[in-house]
C-alpha cells in the first residue's frame, strides 16, 4: 500500500478500481472503530457500486489509497452495507463533532480527518482539520482553523453520537442528486428528517426526484405543510405530479393550494393524465418560438443556466399562441441543427416537420418506441 496521507472529505466520490483498471464504484465513506488509547483504526470503505448499492470493502482488500482513486484486489461482497456495533462512519458521523484540545486552548469542530498507514500496515486516523469558534460578531465570519493529532484532542461527544446536522449537510454539498438521494436513504429515519430540514429547498427537491415514489411520499409527509409546498414548487412539474399522485386526494389538493399558483397550475394539468402516459410525462414548460424567430434568439434561450439540458435539446415551432397550450405545432428544431446555420436564419426555414406528435393518452412504451425510431434518444 502507498503511505500517502489522505483526507477523507477529499476521498469521498473517488473512483474505485480493480487491478485491471476497471472501475468498480465510488467511495462514499470510511469506516473506523475506536480504540482505548490509539487513534481510531480504519476497517474499510463504503463503496457505491452500479445499481446505487452501498457495499462494504474491507481495508484488507485495498491495495492503494490516494486522492483521486482507490485500487482494490477486485473482490467485493455485494451485500448491502450495514454498520456493525462500534463502527463509526467518518463522513456521516465523525465530521462535525465538537472536541476539546487537551492543551487547554478551548474547543473546536472536526471539519476533516486524514487517514494514514502506520509502520504495522494499519490505516488509522492521523491528523484532524479543526475549526475553532469564531471571534467576530459578523454572521458571515468563520472561526480560525488548525491541525491537530488525534492524541491532542478529547471528544465532547461519545463515539457513535451524531455529528451536527449542519456539518453533515456541508459534507453532502458536492454530491450529485442521485448520490445525495442514496446517501439520505441510508440514514436512520430520524436523522434523515433532520438533514432534510437543513437542506436547501432546491437540493432536497433534486434528491427527491431521484428516489423511489414510496420514499418520496414518506419524506414529504413528514415535512410541514409550508415546507412541503416549497419543495414541490422546486421540483420538476412532472415529478411533483407523480409524487402528489401517491398521496390521498385531499392531502394533494391541500398542498396544491399552498404552492405558487403558476407551479400549481402546471402540476394540476399533468395530474389530469395517467402517470405512465405521454401527458403525464410531458413538461408544461417547453421552449416555444414562432417560425419568424431567428437562430440567435433560440440559442440565447437554451443558453440559460437554469434550463434543464433535456429541455434545451429542441425548440418547438408553433403558430400563436406561444404559451402552453400553444397553437398548431409546425415542427421542431434541434439545437445541433441550429449550430450549422448563421445567427440570422429563421427557424421556419430549418424546422424538422417529419416528427409525428403523439396523443397525450399514448402509453410510455409507445413514446419510448417513437423516440427510438426517430433517433431522439
Amino acid at each position: 500500500m502507498s503511505t500517502q496521507r489522505v483526507f477523507v472529505a477529499r476521498l469521498a466520490g473517488c473512483a474505485v478500481f480493480d487491478p485491471a483498471g476497471d472501475r468498480l464504484g465510488r467511495v462514499r465513506d470510511v469506516v473506523v472503530v475506536y480504540r482505548k488509547s490509539d487513534p481510531p483504526r480504519v476497517v474499510g470503505l463504503v463503496v457505491e457500486i452500479p445499481g446505487r448499492r452501498h457495499v462494504f470493502v474491507s481495508i484488507g482488500r485495498v491495495t492503494s489509497i490516494a486522492t483521486g482513486q482507490v485500487i482494490t484486489t477486485g473482490l467485493i461482497n455485494v451485500r448491502r452495507f450495514q454498520p456493525r456495533g462500534g463502527e463509526v462512519r467518518v463522513l456521516a458521523e465523525l465530521l462535525g463533532r465538537r472536541v476539546r484540545l487537551i492543551d487547554g486552548s478551548g474547543e473546536a469542530v472536526i471539519e476533516d480527518a486524514a487517514i494514514e498507514r502506520n509502520r504495522l500496515g494499519e490505516w488509522a486516523i492521523g491528523q484532524l482539520f479543526l475549526r475553532r469558534p469564531k471571534t467576530s460578531a459578523s454572521p458571515f465570519a468563520k472561526g480560525p482553523t488548525t491541525f491537530a493529532n488525534w492524541s491532542d484532542v478529547r471528544e465532547g461527544q461519545a463515539p457513535g453520537e451524531s455529528q451536527s446536522v449542519e456539518q453533515l449537510v456541508a459534507s453532502y454539498s458536492e454530491l450529485l442528486p442521485a448520490d445525495l438521494a442514496n446517501t439520505l436513504l441510508d440514514l436512520p429515519d430520524a436523522r434523515l428528517m433532520e438533514v432534510a430540514g437543513e437542506l436547501p429547498d432546491d437540493r432536497l427537491a433534486d434528491a427527491l426526484e431521484e428516489m423511489p415514489e414510496d420514499d418520496q411520499a414518506h419524506i414529504l409527509e413528514q415535512l410541514g405543510d409550508e415546507r412541503a409546498a416549497d419543495i414541490l414548487d422546486a421540483m420538476e412539474p412532472d415529478d411533483a405530479a407523480d409524487l402528489l399522485a401517491q398521496l390521498p386526494e385531499g392531502r394533494s389538493e391541500q398542498l396544491l393550494e399552498l404552492m405558487e399558483p403558476d407551479e400549481a397550475d402546471d402540476v394540476r394539468a399533468l395530474l389530469a393524465y395517467g402517470p405512465d402516459t405521454a401527458g403525464g410525462l410531458m413538461t408544461p414548460e417547453p421552449i416555444v418560438l414562432s417560425a419568424d424567430a431567428t437562430v440567435a434568439e433560440a440559442l440565447a434561450l437554451i443558453r440559460r443556466h437554469e434550463l434543464h439540458p433535456a429541455l434545451a435539446a429542441a425548440i418547438f415551432v408553433t403558430l400563436p399562441p406561444y404559451e402552453t397550450p400553444t397553437g398548431r405545432l409546425l415542427g421542431v428544431v434541434h439545437f445541433q441543427r441550429m449550430l450549422r446555420y448563421p445567427p440570422h436564419e429563421r427557424l421556419g426555414a430549418i424546422i424538422d416537420d417529419s416528427v409525428e406528435p403523439v396523443h397525450a393518452s399514448a402509453s410510455a412504451a409507445e413514446v419510448a418506441r417513437l423516440l427510438a425510431s426517430y433517433n431522439l434518444v
